[in-house]
């Protein structure tokens, strides 16, 4: 058996498959091609590892073998096969024969491949489209596509594979890559691994957990959460607005291997998809990172909007998600904690959300959604995290938790992390002791170890109800973490004396050159 393929093997050939695009396609745009060509490259070769053990257990049998396929996880039909795919790289339609390839896997495997809307997860991904060039241009770099994944450090077959999740590690690592590259639009489907790892340990889930994400772009949150239960029992739970998004988050689901993820499509404030009955279904842990600070969240004016569409209304929101309040029109912040609030089971739940600082101290209406918050004694802790972490925006955010079983405890935790990181080329980074950092503080506060005051300076501080309460409910972290940094006192004797010392040098040095410039006679 030859070397088995490693991560970073195929790490490496899957980022080379995307220099067919490179400088003349945004990255945003041509991410789809490329995952959507890693999913349907590792059905084919799942496809072609468990056809060859039937063949092998009916000994060389084709019809039974064959028979055996249609139980399988995926059926993948003939000509929705990479190899066939491959084979045709040097056809006029090839754009059109992705399409159809594509479209015929999905009838093949409606169950898993549509959603419960009946969309399709390929519907918004056009491989005869003209943003890849003009025919010619688009053939040859269909073929190019093609022919990358034809690599042999590409067989995907789970045979030949070092680990089991090396296909979802693929999948994770060109949509962090792609997010670097994308910059502005990145934030839309990505939140960084470290941002990620930091929420999901925050809130780690119990086994048995349901977990959602309400706005959860690619899934990369989602799996992380899931992964932290320690347990293969938990089931997973989202919803994305962006229908290209969308379609990477099912794929994704499936290469990690969590079969029964249900990630629906729309838009989670005003059309939300997770239901039971009429209700809005309940989870144990709820995290996110919304898009910050949305505008047009809610209610369209009337000279935007189609009279004749049933026009959302957040005031007579039919699930009463806002009851403590109706955010902003141009501010969607609280509208997406909110719901993630309501959504979480009473007495148990938790949630765990990025925000943009504003969040926490604005006034108006987002202040009085605030207060309530608090007087409901539900929020936890306010983590200020350094700026730069987040592609697209330079701004430092907070993540806020919400408990829902709190209990006595009226106490909140602020903990200020914002000079705690490692700064990188382009943005800088949470290190694994700074997540930890964080994280340990946090659980020392859930288990009720911390008391109220200084928990450890210039970094942590648990704030009383009443020290909220008096601040008027403004949770800006230096309220309440003394972020002051004392200048050092000048020695002003030491300074003269350097002073005096220097000041000597240089004396030194002019007598030198006094007396090199007079043996050359320059002087």
């Amino acid at each position: 058996m030859a070397n088995k393929i490693t991560q970073k093997d195929i790490n490496n050939a899957v980022w080379k498959a995307c220099d067919t695009f490179r400088g003349s396609i945004d990255p945003s745009v041509y991410k789809d091609y490329v995952l959507t060509m890693l999913f349907i490259k590792y059905l084919s070769d799942v496809h072609d590892d468990k056809y060859e053990s039937y063949l092998n257990k009916y000994s060389g049998e084709h019809e039974r073998a064959k028979r055996a396929m249609q139980h399988e996880r995926f059926v993948v039909p003939e000509h929705s096969h990479f190899k066939f795919l491959f084979d045709s790289r040097n056809e006029a339609n090839i754009g059109e024969l992705i399409n159809i390839a594509l479209t015929d896997l999905e009838e093949a495997n409606r169950e898993k491949l549509y959603s419960e809307d009946g969309a399709g997860i390929f519907q918004n991904i056009d491989f005869n489209n003209s943003k890849l060039g003009e025919p010619k241009d688009k053939n040859t770099r269909l073929k190019n596509l093609l022919l990358d994944f034809n690599n042999e450090k590409l067989d995907l077959r789970p045979s030949h594979l070092d680990g089991d999740d090396i296909i979802g590690g693929a999948y994770e690592y060109l949509i962090a890559n792609f997010a670097s590259d994308a910059g502005k639009k990145a934030g839309e489907f990505f939140t960084p691994a470290e941002v990620s790892t930091l929420l999901a340990r925050l809130t780690k889930s119990v086994p048995g957990s349901r977990i959602c994400d309400p706005t959860c772009g690619s899934g990369s949150l989602l799996i992380k959460a899931g992964n932290e239960v320690g347990s293969p029992n938990f089931s997973l739970y989202g919803q994305e607005a962006n229908g290209s998004t969308w379609a990477l988050a099912v794929m994704n689901m499936f290469l990690h291997g969590f079969d029964n993820a249900t990630i629906r499509w729309g838009d989670t404030i005003r059309n939300p998809k997770l239901k039971e009955g009429d209700a809005l279904m309940k989870f144990d842990t709820v995290v996110a990172n919304p898009p910050f600070s949305l505008d047009k969240w809610g209610k369209v004016d009337d000279k935007e909007e189609n009279k004749a569409s049933d026009s959302f209304d957040p005031e007579t929101d039919k699930y009463n998600r806002f009851w403590r309040g109706v955010p902003p029109k141009s501010k969607g912040d609280w509208a997406f904690i909110t719901h993630m609030i309501e959504t979480t089971y009473e007495g148990k739940g938790k949630v765990g959300v990025v925000v943009p600082h504003g969040v926490v101290f604005r006034g108006a209406s987002e202040g009085k959604i605030r207060k309530k918050t608090i007087e409901e004694n539900i929020l936890e802790a306010v983590i200020g995290l350094p700026a730069n972490l987040f592609f697209g925006t330079g701004i430092p955010a907070a993540i806020l938790v919400f408990n829902k079983g709190k209990d006595k405890n009226t106490d909140v935790l602020f903990v200020d992390s914002s000079k705690h990181y490692e700064s990188a080329k382009n943005q800088n980074k949470l290190r694994e002791t700074d997540i930890k950092h964080i994280v340990d503080t946090y659980r020392k506060f859930n288990k009720g170890k911390l008391q109220a005051g200084v928990v450890e300076d210039k970094y942590s501080y648990v704030a009383t109800f009443e020290e909220i309460q008096e601040n008027e409910f403004n949770l800006n972290i230096p309220r309440y973490v003394d972020t002051f940094e004392e200048e050092a006192e000048v020695d002003i004797a030491a300074v003269q004396g350097e002073i005096e010392k220097l000041e000597g040098e240089l004396n030194k040095v002019q007598e030198e050159m006094k007396k090199y410039l007079t043996e050359l006679n320059l002087n």
